[in-house]
C-alpha cells in the first residue's frame, strides 16, 4: 500500500503541468518500479518482455546489428498521448486529437537523420487515450506486423543506412506528440532514449567475390569490373543491411560476368520471384500469335469466352483486347494497389475458378480501354488461361516445347490455378541462371543459339512504352507488354532498362543500350524495402562496377 501511495504521489508530481487544463481522458495507472524509474524515457530491449516481468537489468545499453538480433523500444510516458495532445489544443474533442499521433526523430552521433509523424492509424484510439507505456519492435526476424518495423525501415531507407556504417554509433530517438487539426502542431519531447548501436564489420571471407564454378551453361566473361565495388555490395548483404537477397547474376555481352549467392541460396536453388512470372505470359503470347493459334493481340475476349455466361455481363467486356491485358489497361474493375478493389488479386486466390472470378468482374465505367494503367494480376492470369485453351496440349506442354527446352531450361516449377492451369499470375520458379537465359533471349531480340524463339517484332512491341506509370505507385517509368521500364542514371549517363518485377524485390533487367542483363532474386516479400534496395544495388553498385 505504501508503494502504491508513493507511486500516486510521483505520478501527480510528474503530471503537475496538466493540472491547469486537466486531462480529457483517463490514463492507466502502472504502480511498477520499472515504470517509475523510466518515466520520460524510451528504453531498448532485445526481446518482447511482459511489463510485469521487466527488470532494469533487461534494458539494453548496446545493440549489435546482426541478423539474429532483435531490437524493441518501449516508451514510458507520464500521461497518455491524447492528454499530451489536449495540451496543444484544449478545444479539440478526442476524435480530432486521435487524428494525430507520435512524432519520432532519429539522431545518429548527434546528427538528426530522420523525422516522421506517425500515420494516425499506427495506434488504436484506445491506446492513444489510455496507455502510458507502449512497446513495438524496430528490428525483428519474426516478421511481426507492427508500425515500429515500418518506421525503422523508413529511417534506414532515408539516411539511417548510410549513417549507421561499420563501427559504433550513438543512436538517439526522441518522441513528441503532434496534432493535425486545424494545423500541424508538435509538442515537447515526452520520451527519449539512447543506445550504442554497433555495426560489426562483415566477415572478410564472406564478402569475397564468389568464383564462377564450371558447368554453368554460360561462357564465362573475362571482362574487367570493379571488384571492390562488388565486395562492398556483398558486405552490405552479409551484414543484412541489404536484406533477404538470395542471388545476383550479371550477364555482359552474352557471357557470365558475376554469379553471387546469399542466405542459403546456391546455383541449383529454385527461386520464387512472384510476379516476374507474369512476363512469361507475354513471351508465350508472342509465340502463340506467331504460330497462328492466336491471331493477334488485338483479338478480344469474345473470341475465347461466351461472356454472357458470366456475371455482370456488359457488351463492353466483349471489346476487351489481349493488348489491354498485356499492358494492364483493361476496363475491368480491378486494381491490386487498391485494397478495396473488387478485382484485387487477394480476392481472386480463395475462389475455386480464377478465370471465372476475372470474367465475373464488373466493368469500371471510369476507365477507357488502353488508356489507364492499373496493376491487375487477374488479367495476366487470364492471358495464361487463353493460351492454355488455344495452344495444342495446353500452356504447360506448349511452354516447355517452345520456350524452355530451346533455352536449355529443364529445372523449373509452375504454380497452378485451381483448374491446374499454369499460373501466369506469378510464381514460376527457376534457377537464377535460367532467368538470365530468359532475359538474354530478349536482349538477343528473341534468338537463342541462332534460332528465333520469340519473333523480333514481338520483342520490339514488348519493349514499347505504351503507358506512363503512376508516380505515386512506382515513381518514374513506363509499361510495355508485361514489362516495366525505367532509366538509371550513373555518372550523368542514362541507362534504360525493360525489366520483369516481382514481390520481394525480384528482377530480370534487360538494358536497351548496353549489352547487359542482370538478375536479382530476393525473399523480402511484402517488405517496404524490397524494391528500393534493388534500385540502390543497381544504381550504386552493379552498374558503376560493370560499366566502367
Amino acid at each position: 500500500m505504501k508503494r502504491y501511495i508513493l507511486f500516486v504521489l510521483t505520478f501527480a508530481i510528474v503530471s503537475y503541468s496538466f493540472a491547469q487544463i486537466g486531462n480529457i481522458t483517463q490514463p492507466e495507472l502502472i504502480p511498477l518500479p520499472v515504470y517509475k524509474a523510466n518515466v520520460g524515457k524510451g528504453i531498448f530491449l532485445a526481446d518482447t518482455i511482459d511489463l510485469k516481468r521487466l527488470k532494469q537489468a533487461d534494458l539494453l545499453r548496446t545493440y549489435e546489428a546482426r541478423s539474429q538480433n532483435n531490437l524493441y523500444i518501449r516508451l514510458f510516458i507520464a500521461n497518455s498521448l491524447t492528454n499530451y495532445q489536449h495540451q496543444l489544443n484544449p478545444s479539440l474533442i478526442v476524435d480530432d486529437l486521435n487524428k494525430g499521433n507520435f512524432q519520432f526523430t532519429f539522431y545518429v552521433d548527434g546528427r538528426q537523420i530522420y523525422q516522421e509523424n506517425l500515420n494516425k492509424g499506427a495506434n488504436l484510439p484506445a491506446t492513444k487515450n489510455t496507455k502510458i507505456t507502449i512497446s513495438v519492435p524496430l528490428i525483428s526476424n519474426r516478421n511481426e506486423d507492427s508500425w515500429g518495423r515500418g518506421l525503422w525501415y523508413r529511417f534506414i531507407a532515408r539516411g539511417g543506412d548510410d549513417a549507421l556504417n561499420t563501427g559504433s554509433h550513438l543512436l538517439k530517438i526522441e518522441v513528441r506528440p503532434y496534432i493535425s487539426i486545424p494545423d500541424l502542431k508538435t509538442g515537447e519531447v515526452i520520451a527519449s532514449g539512447e543506445l550504442q548501436f554497433v555495426v560489426p564489420p562483415a566477415d572478410a571471407k564472406a564478402v569475397q567475390i564468389q568464383t564462377i564454378k564450371v558447368n554453368s551453361g554460360w561462357p564465362v566473361s573475362g571482362e574487367p569490373f570493379d571488384h571492390q565495388k562488388i565486395m562492398e555490395l556483398n558486405g552490405l548483404i552479409v551484414q543484412n543491411k541489404l536484406k533477404d537477397i538470395t542471388s545476383i547474376v550479371v550477364i555482359k555481352n552474352g557471357k557470365l560476368l558475376i554469379e553471387e549467392y546469399f542466405n542459403g541460396s546456391a546455383r541449383d536453388s529454385l527461386h520464387d520471384p512472384r510476379s516476374v512470372g507474369k512476363t512469361f505470359a507475354s513471351a508465350m503470347m508472342g509465340i502463340a500469335i506467331h504460330d497462328g493459334f492466336i491471331k493477334s493481340e488485338s483479338q478480344t475476349l469474345k473470341d475465347f469466352y461466351d461472356l454472357k455466361k458470366f456475371n455482370n455481363y456488359s457488351a463492353s467486356k466483349e471489346g476487351v483486347t489481349l493488348k489491354s491485358l498485356l499492358t494492364m489497361s483493361s476496363i475491368f474493375d480491378g486494381d491490386d494497389n487498391d485494397n478495396d478493389s473488387p478485382g484485387n488479386e487477394e480476392n481472386m486466390y480463395p475462389t475455386p475458378d480464377w478465370a471465372k472470378f476475372t470474367l465475373d468482374l464488373r466493368v469500371d465505367s471510369t476507365k477507357t480501354g488502353g488508356k489507364q494503367w492499373n496493376y491487375f494480376t487477374a488479367g495476366a492470369m487470364l492471358l495464361g488461361d487463353i493460351i492454355n485453351k488455344t495452344a495444342p496440349g495446353g500452356l504447360e506442354k506448349y511452354a516447355d516445347e517452345k520456350l524452355f527446352k530451346p533455352l536449355g531450361i529443364t529445372k523449373y516449377q509452375w504454380s497452378y490455378s485451381p483448374q491446374h492451369v499454369p499460373s501466369t499470375a506469378g510464381g514460376l520458379q527457376m534457377r537464377s541462371l535460367d532467368y538470365a537465359r530468359f532475359g538474354q533471349l530478349y536482349k538477343n531480340n528473341g534468338t537463342w543459339n541462332g534460332k528465333q524463339i520469340i519473333p523480333a517484332s514481338w520483342v520490339k512491341q514488348s519493349f514499347t512504352k505504351y503507358l506512363s506509370l503512376p508516380k505515386d505507385v512506382v515513381g518514374e517509368g513506363y509499361y510495355g507488354y508485361l514489362f516495366w521500364n525505367k532509366t538509371y542514371t550513373v555518372n550523368n549517363q542514362p541507362y534504360e532498362t525493360f525489366y520483369c518485377s516481382g514481390n520481394g524485390g525480384n528482377k530480370i533487367f534487360v538494358f536497351t543500350d548496353v549489352p547487359l542483363v542482370v538478375i536479382v532474386t530476393a525473399t523480402a516479400y511484402n517488405k517496404p524495402y524490397a524494391h528500393p534496395q534493388v534500385d540502390k544495388i543497381m544504381q550504386q553498385y552493379i552498374l558503376p562496377a560493370v560499366l566502367k
